[in-house]
């Protein structure tokens, strides 16, 4: 969570989005009486920074802490992907529905911008995924893949 940190008047809508994906979720488990109110204000938040990122992450995505979104406009995430701690997501990646399900990716994978990731794929630990690349089926813990439709290389 400490990647996603953000000073509280600074500009940073990536981490703004973030910030208020957090919120609403610490809300909808919380038994404080105040919680409605809390979560209304993070969804305000969220449909903000989402039209200013230009971003589609839905509030209950479930995202790993230390998500990085250095250039969050045209990224899509499915809601019932998973994307495990300390990931590197750059502009317009898709990580959507194929065949079968939606993808789960490992902890620290870099995604290059305009990546596709599409259908019940797995995505290993420390995995990189090239720029424009359209992945279809699993990638293993520390493999790159690149190409459309991906080939896996070491």
């Amino acid at each position: 969570m400490l990647r996603e940190y953000k000073a509280l008047w600074s500009w940073c809508p990536s981490r703004s989005l973030l910030a208020s994906i957090r919120s609403y979720q610490r809300s909808a488990g919380s038994r404080n009486p105040l919680r409605v109110a809390t979560r209304m204000l993070a969804v305000l938040r969220h449909r903000f920074w989402s039209v200013v990122t230009g971003a589609d992450i839905p509030l209950n995505t479930r995202l790993g802490g230390g998500l990085l979104l250095p250039h969050p406009n045209g990224v899509v995430i499915h809601p019932d992907a998973v994307i495990g701690p300390n990931c590197l997501i750059f502009q317009q990646v898709t990580i959507g529905l194929g065949r079968g399900g939606t993808p789960r990716i490992g902890g620290h994978v870099d995604i290059g911008a305009g990546a596709r990731i599409l259908g019940a794929v797995a995505i290993g630990d420390h995995a990189r995924i090239g720029a424009n690349a359209v992945v279809l089926r699993d990638v293993s813990a520390g493999k790159t893949a690149m190409g459309v439709p991906a080939v896996i290389h070491d």
